[in-house]
């Protein structure tokens, strides 16, 4: 939807006709009734591609999996809606109020439809699994895709105004799903859960499709005999030239050349909306609210971008002039899109992290007008303008899917975040020049436009890095934890296509603007709470295959790597960043080269899925945050019992909790052992079998890149290893939280009546 939907903008087609005022300018149904159509659809997208996460996945393969298939449905159904709303016999009203009653349908049993679809592909292939995803997807989005067109002609042949109508109805219908979004973000999530919302979002289009039909057979009722509206015909219209033609014989753009125009516009307002997302996540942690406040802003930018492009269609009515006003937003669009980064940085660091959505805002709006106003020049006003507009849509669909794919997989794994806006800027420029050398314009606005053009080009390319320099600096003084010093320099910076790593002076490391643990192994002098890892050999007797989900810096897995009685580790991580620093950290860099140590990039969860017969006698899990996007699908009731499956009798799952009670009670939930040690929770289907002398024997014998991690003959070792050790008599006892045990029971206690967490809830995620 977000910039997919966008382009549907086929809301200021053509020039309105000087006709009579039409009837829907004094009937506000129509437009309440798309408003409202649009409200659900954005809240079924949050759900559906957070709960196709779920079951396939968050990597960048299943956003691109998910974007894909809305973009492709909606096109899809804007053909369809196109081919059903060119017969003149055909009664548009009741057709829309029975597509939004079949959405309503399917919205109730989705995501039932999509849990059986997840345990039907379990362990399939990757393509066979993508397949049925899409297919999940494509089936609603097609008929919400038909809804435009269809709706689009019924108002055209009520107001014989297709430029204002249109443009109104496309807006309401925008205007609604940015309020879904920031509705969402702020209270739906939270107090509904996933099952809620869509049910809420069927209820809706459940409405809308019976109060239209019902408002259409009464009115026809009322209507008298014989008239056009029943029929559903035209009233008779002057002969029009081909779009390639106005009326008065001045050139306008052909419509081959909009179709090309469109694709490339698509691909741009996309391309910039990751690039976008993936800011303002960085300034906000990863927060769950991020998504949808960013798409809200960007959904209200559009919708009020559109009912400018209304105004303007309804004013300029020389095409050669209105040709002039569209290069002219094709340059300046760009322009502004390439700036909302360095607003941003400057946003975060001096006022609410709010204020960062209105330049998201006020960008999206003139990304957005440029489609409707390619429209209006391209497309005659004739009974094929809602088949054409569904051609462009078309392109424009295409074009979105393009730039979704090449910006978020492709280039954001070669290329910084500031090159990227820069070659989406130089090809939006390209773009306004294309149209610039097609116009025929005078010589003195051919040469105004194209100096412009020239002084944005040049603009772009020479503050391309002086305006994104030290970004993540400056973003990391205000929004992660710990934040660095000011004026402090970041080490090392990895961009790809999972996400963004930072590393400051002191070896900390940030992941997507949020403290993800340090460079430090010592056990001697532990700045990372690395006595978790070593005490592995407390918890089991003898820890022969382990997993490890997650690897930030890579110290976690290379103290486990290095346990004596180790045999394989498996690593599944994310984002393959983390792999370019490590080798650059000697601390850690040989488990890059351990051979006793398997490292997969992927999504932990779909990891477990796709190898149901992997078995392990521990898994452990160094999770981030408890409130960020997406952790909930490490720490559900689902998961864990995912998890349950893949340990060996005996085994044990340790894992962070972050401090959160509602992590220890689910914990807790599933399985019947468990303690806390420190932060962590350690869970386990059997009686937990403790022994600290196991333990010391292990740590005696423990090493580290062939290096002791305990040297008797050293008084500070000796005096550490008696600490270490000492956190095995702290049970229960009043002792700070980081370095003491705590039993299952007096959990159990502490935690009464704190939430359970449920793929369904998702836990904390939409309370901060």
């Amino acid at each position: 939807m977000s910039g997919y939907m966008a382009t549907a903008a086929a809301r200021a087609l053509v020039k309105p006709e000087p006709v009579i005022a039409s009837s829907l300018r004094s009937v506000p149904w129509p437009y309440l009734f798309f408003f409202v159509s649009g409200f659900p659809a954005l809240l079924y997208q949050i759900v559906w591609q957070r709960a196709l996460f779920t079951l396939y996945g968050v990597n960048i393969e299943s956003v691109t999996m998910v974007v894909t298939a809305f973009m492709l449905g909606l096109g899809l159904g804007s053909l369809l809606g196109g081919i059903v709303s060119r017969s003149r016999q055909v009664p548009l009203l009741p057709i829309f109020g029975m597509v939004e009653l079949l959405i309503a349908s399917y919205g109730f049993f989705s995501l039932k439809v999509f849990h059986w679809a997840a345990e039907f592909t379990a362990g399939s292939p990757p393509l066979q699994t993508g397949l049925i995803a899409l297919t999940l997807v494509v089936i609603p989005t097609v008929l919400m895709g038909s809804t435009l067109p269809i709706l689009v002609s019924y108002a055209v042949r009520v107001s014989r105004n297709v430029g204002t109508s249109v443009g109104a109805l496309y807006a309401a219908n925008t205007l609604g799903s940015a309020s879904a979004c920031f509705c969402a973000g702020l209270f739906l999530m939270r107090w509904l859960g996933e099952s809620k919302t869509v049910a809420l979002a069927a209820g809706l289009n459940a409405l809308v499709g019976t109060t239209v039909l019902a408002w259409h057979f009464l009115a026809q009722g009322q209507r008298p005999a014989g008239s056009s509206l029943v029929s559903g015909s035209f009233h008779d219209e002057p002969a029009t030239c081909d779009s390639g033609t106005a009326r008065d014989g001045t050139a306008r753009i052909g419509f081959a050349l909009a179709i090309v125009v469109a694709a490339i516009a698509g691909f741009i307002s996309l391309g910039y909306e990751i690039v976008w997302y993936r800011l303002f996540s960085f300034t906000t942690g990863g927060a769950a609210k991020s998504f949808a406040f960013l798409l809200g802003a960007y959904l209200a930018g559009i919708g009020f971008g559109s009912l400018a492009c209304n105004r303007i269609c309804e004013k300029i009515t020389n095409p050669q002039s209105f040709t002039r006003f569209l290069v002219g937003t094709v340059f300046g669009a760009n322009l502004l899109g390439f700036l909302v980064g360095p607003i941003l940085f400057a946003l975060v660091v001096r006022a609410s992290l709010l204020w960062t959505l209105v330049p998201i805002g006020l960008a999206a709006a003139c990304l957005g007008a440029v489609f409707p106003l390619l429209c209006h020049i391209s497309i005659s006003p004739d009974e094929r303008a809602g088949t054409r507009m569904s051609y462009l849509y078309l392109s424009n669909i295409i074009g979105s899917a393009l730039g979704s794919y090449l910006t978020g997989s492709v280039w954001m794994d070669i290329l910084p975040l500031n090159h990227i806006s820069a070659i989406l800027a130089m090809l939006g420029l390209g773009l306004g020049t294309v149209l610039l050398m097609t116009a025929r314009f005078r010589r003195s606005v051919f040469f105004c436009l194209a100096l412009g053009g020239l002084i944005v080009s040049l603009f772009v390319l020479q503050t391309a890095n002086p305006l994104f320099r030290d970004m993540y600096e400056k973003m990391l003084l205000k929004g992660s934890y710990p934040p660095i010093s000011r004026g402090a320099k970041l080490r090392a910076v990895v961009e790809t296509k999972g996400g963004v790593v930072t590393v400051n002076q002191m070896g900390m490391v940030y992941g997507g603007g949020i403290y993800d643990g340090c460079f430090n192994v010592s056990l001697v002098n532990d700045s990372n709470g690395i006595q978790r890892a070593f005490a592995l050999s407390y918890f089991h007797p003898n820890p022969k295959e382990v997993l490890v989900i997650g690897l930030s810096s890579g110290s976690w897995a290379q103290v486990i790597a290095s346990h004596p009685q180790l045999e394989h580790l498996t690593i599944v991580e994310i984002n393959s960043g983390y792999l370019r620093l490590i080798q650059q950290n000697p601390e850690v860099a040989s488990l890059l080269h351990n051979p006793k140590v398997h490292i997969d990039i992927d999504d932990g969860r779909r990891w477990l899925v796709r190898n149901p017969g992997r078995k392990f006698d521990a898994i452990i899990m160094n999770t981030t945050y408890n409130w960020r996007s997406n952790v909930s699908n490490l720490l559900s009731v689902e998961f864990l019992e995912l998890i349950r499956k893949h340990l060996n009798p005996g085994g044990v799952e340790l894992y962070n909790t972050t401090g959160s009670k509602e992590v220890l009670a689910t914990g807790l939930k599933v399985f019947p052992y468990g303690m806390r040690v420190a932060g962590f929770l350690l869970v386990s289907d059997a009686p937990l079998q403790l022994n600290a002398k196991r333990w010391l024997e292990v740590l005696l014998d423990y090493k580290v890149d062939g290096q002791p991690v305990f040297d008797l003959s050293k008084q500070e070792h000796r005096r550490r290893l008696v600490e270490v050790m000492g956190m095995t008599t702290t049970m229960d006892r009043d002792v700070p939280q980081e370095m003491s045990l705590e039993s299952a029971d007096h959990i159990r206690a502490r935690t009464a009546g704190a939430r359970i967490i449920t793929d369904d809830n998702m836990g904390t995620e939409w309370l901060r």
